[in-house]
């Protein structure tokens, strides 16, 4: 059994940095409200369901990558897959510059290669930082996908000054350069601890009780279970909610509020703290009231929230970002949990192959909540549907959270074939 040196301590804190770094990078496709109505006006007056199709090409795309990247990482490590990532990741989004005249030619680029890429890296710093940090699961996974909700907090600023000044084909050729750098930098320090690291005084639960399972899992293992299915399903429906919000919020805010387009931007960059607080937040707390327990209370506060957020927005830009903030906290808090949760149900020996594809969920539920109030604004030229369809999905999934339970196996040794120890 390894133990901890200070050296491994300090190569936690490191890459623990890293991979924050990373997500921040990646994360900044959440500012893509900002693009949609320049694009819709560059493309000739596309509709809001043809511009915002790139979008969700790119988080459909992102989730199966993410369980390429999970698989990839159990045979070679982190760091290729991480490095990759941003190669990827760049080149798409700097490739979409090319793109004016050409929604396929978007689509192409910032939706799939750009979306390829994302997936890649996002699972990369999740996987690998449950491993550095098996004592605090909720708080490490929490604070390694609070990058990535944060990333359009400074994104959506930069990007609308890009996009006043030159356009948004001219933006995505600096914005992709800027990814390239920040998430290859951050892959060189990726890298799995020793074989059997724990943390000093931490000893693993040995049983089956609480919140946990006492086994580690392979895929095969894990997809025989009806838990794995639910946990999909709380992150597709929790997925399906959030990001239609995240996806309209500058129209939102000038439809309902009736601010300027600058006000709006605003509010890209207020929820993209929700994003990133919420991911800390709800897996902080998942730590002391349990995982199922937080998506429990994240449906029912959401279904609330988004019946008042057409009501009370009308009267206030102030109430809106309060009541959307929350909603995306919660959505946030989502991916600050699941991770844990995963592990929690599976074991980490394998986290990267069980979550990876889970985060399969984020691509069903990232093209159903884009497309979906798309659809009804397009059809109905009004948001308050909408919402409250996706209450009603809320409420829906706080029943699924409310039912789930650990997977029992009894006495099992550890899984026979962990993820790659390599770097």
């Amino acid at each position: 059994m390894a133990s901890q040196t200070a050296n491994d301590a300090g190569n936690r804190v490191i890459i623990a940095i890293a991979g924050v770094v990373m997500q921040v990078a990646l994360g900044a496709v959440y500012a893509w409200s900002v693009f949609r109505d320049p694009l819709a006006q560059a493309y000739g007056g596309a509709s809001a369901t043809a511009v915002n199709t790139t979008f969700s090409i790119t988080i459909f795309t992102l989730g199966f990558a993410a369980f390429a990247g999970g698989l990839w990482m159990g045979r070679s490590g982190p760091r290729i897959v991480a490095l990759t990532a941003g190669v990827l990741y760049g080149l798409g989004i700097f490739l979409a510059s090319f793109a004016e005249g050409s929604l396929v030619l978007l689509y192409l680029t910032y939706g799939l290669i750009a979306g390829a890429g994302i997936g890649l890296g996002y699972i990369v710093p999740v996987a690998t930082l449950i491993k550095w940090f098996p004592d605090k699961r909720g708080f490490i996974t929490g604070i390694a996908v609070a990058g990535f909700g944060g990333g359009a907090f400074v994104t959506a600023f930069v990007a609308r000054g890009l996009v006043a000044s030159s356009g948004p084909f001219s933006a995505f050729a600096i914005l992709g350069i800027v990814y390239l750098v920040m998430v290859v930098g951050a892959a060189l320090f990726m890298r799995n601890p020793p074989e059997g690291y724990r943390p000093p005084g931490w000893e693993p639960e040995e049983s089956g009780t609480g919140g946990a399972s006492a086994a580690n899992y392979d895929l095969g293992g894990a997809l025989k279970t009806w838990q794995w299915f639910a946990l999909w399903a709380l992150l597709f429906l929790n997925v399906t909610a959030g990001i239609a919000i995240i996806t309209e919020a500058a129209p939102i805010a000038q439809t309902i509020s009736g601010v300027s387009a600058a006000v709006a931007a605003s509010l890209v960059s207020i929820i993209s703290v929700g994003n990133a607080l919420g991911r800390f937040f709800w897996a902080w707390l998942s730590d002391a009231i349990g995982r199922k327990w937080v998506f429990f209370v994240m449906f029912l506060l959401q279904a609330v929230l988004l019946v008042l957020l057409p009501l009370l927005g009308a009267a206030s830009f102030v109430l809106l970002a309060i009541l959307a903030f929350i909603v995306v906290s919660c959505y946030g808090g989502g991916f600050g949990t699941m991770p844990a949760f995963s592990a929690d149900y599976f074991g980490s020996a394998n986290v990267g192959k069980i979550y990876g594809l889970m985060l399969t969920a984020w691509s069903f539920g990232g093209v159903l909540g884009p497309l979906l109030i798309s659809y009804i604004i397009d059809s109905t030229d009004s948001y308050s549907l909408a919402f409250f369809i996706l209450a009603g999905i809320m409420v829906g999934s706080a029943v699924v959270a409310f039912i789930v339970r650990p997977p029992r196996r009894g006495s099992e040794v550890p899984a026979a074939q962990p993820e790659g120890a390599r770097a």
